[in-house]
C-alpha cells in the first residue's frame, strides 16, 4: 500500500502561517528544519532557553484560543532571520527574529492586531534552543496527515475542509481513509527517510478555525467524535533513518507480516 507525498510544510512561528516546501531533509531525533522554532508567549510561559522543555500550547498565541492569529500572513527567511507579516487593515511588518529589537517589534505588531481582549499578558517572541521545537506534543517530531481521511470527514460533515486546518508537516495521498490510526509502533518510509509511527494526533479547537478567513466556523473535534468515536486526524512519526523527502515521493505504509505457516508435511 503505497501513497505519495502530496505536500510538505513548515511552520516557522508556532500557530502562524504554514510555508510550503518542495523538499525537506529529515534526520533522527529532529523535526522538520525551521519548523516551530519560534513561538509568541501570551504572558510569561516559563520557557527557559538555557533548559528548554515542553510547554502546553495554551501558553502561546495559537489558533486553539486565538482565532485572529490566522488573520496574520507570515513568511520567514531562515537565511537572514527576517520575518515578514501582513494583515488586512494593518501596516506590513518586516523585522529580524534573530534580534531583540526585531522580536519586540513583532510582538508590538501582534499586540495591535490581536487586541486586548485576546491577550492575557505581554506578548514576547521566544526562540527554540538547539534541536528543541515548540511542538504540540513533547514527542511530536514530524506530523503526517492522510488526505483521504480529511476527505472522508468532509463528506461526513457536508463541507469542504481545508487540510491546512490540521497544520501537518507532510500530507499524503493514496492511503485508504483512517488506516493510519492503527499504525502505532510500525515502520514506514516517506521519500528516502524511514520513520516509526509514534501515535495518532488528538485534535483540538485549533481545527475549528478557517486558515484563510480566521473565522471559527466548524466544530471539527465534535464531528470526529460523533462520526468515528475518536478525535484523531493524522499521526506523529519519529525519524529513524534520515533522508530527503520531496513532493511526489513514495509514502510506503507499514505492512503486517503474516505468521509463518507449518509445512504440510510437518
Amino acid at each position: 500500500m503505497t501513497g505519495h507525498v502530496a505536500a510538505i510544510y513548515r511552520h516557522p512561528v508556532k500557530g502562524f502561517t504554514p510555508e510550503r516546501l518542495e523538499h525537506v531533509d529529515l534526520a533522527p531525533g529532529v523535526g522538520v528544519p525551521c519548523d516551530r522554532i519560534f513561538a509568541v508567549e501570551n504572558g510569561p510561559s516559563g520557557y527557559d532557553p538555557a533548559a528548554p522543555a515542553f510547554l502546553p500550547k495554551t501558553k502561546f498565541t495559537v489558533l486553539m484560543n486565538m482565532a485572529r492569529v490566522a488573520a496574520a500572513r507570515t513568511r520567514y527567511d531562515d537565511a537572514s532571520g527576517l520575518l515578514h507579516a501582513e494583515a488586512a487593515g494593518a501596516p506590513a511588518f518586516s523585522g529580524s527574529l534573530k534580534t531583540d529589537a526585531g522580536r519586540a517589534a513583532f510582538a508590538a505588531w501582534l499586540t495591535d492586531l490581536l487586541g486586548a481582549d485576546e491577550i492575557r499578558g505581554p506578548l514576547n517572541v521566544v526562540e527554540a534552543a538547539g534541536d528543541f521545537r515548540f511542538t504540540d506534543h513533547p514527542k511530536g517530531e514530524v506530523s503526517i496527515v492522510n488526505l483521504a481521511s480529511v476527505r472522508d470527514l468532509s463528506q461526513k460533515m457536508g463541507v469542504d475542509i481545508d487540510p491546512l486546518r490540521f497544520r501537518a508537516n507532510l500530507y499524503v495521498e493514496g492511503w485508504p481513509a483512517w488506516v493510519e490510526n492503527d499504525w502505532t509502533g510500525q515502520a514506514l518510509m516517506t521519500g528516502f527517510a524511514r520513520a516509526s509511527v509514534f501515535k495518532p494526533i488528538v485534535r483540538c479547537a485549533a481545527t475549528h478555525v478557517d486558515p484563510t478567513t480566521a473565522a471559527r466556523d466548524l466544530d471539527v473535534v465534535k464531528a470526529l467524535f460523533d462520526n468515528y468515536g475518536h478525535m484523531h486526524c493524522g499521526i506523529y512519526v519519529h525519524v529513524t533513518s534520515g533522508g530527503r523527502v520531496s513532493v511526489g515521493d513514495a509514502a510506503t505504509a507499514p505492512t503486517r507480516e503474516e505468521p509463518a505457516k507449518e509445512p504440510a508435511w510437518a
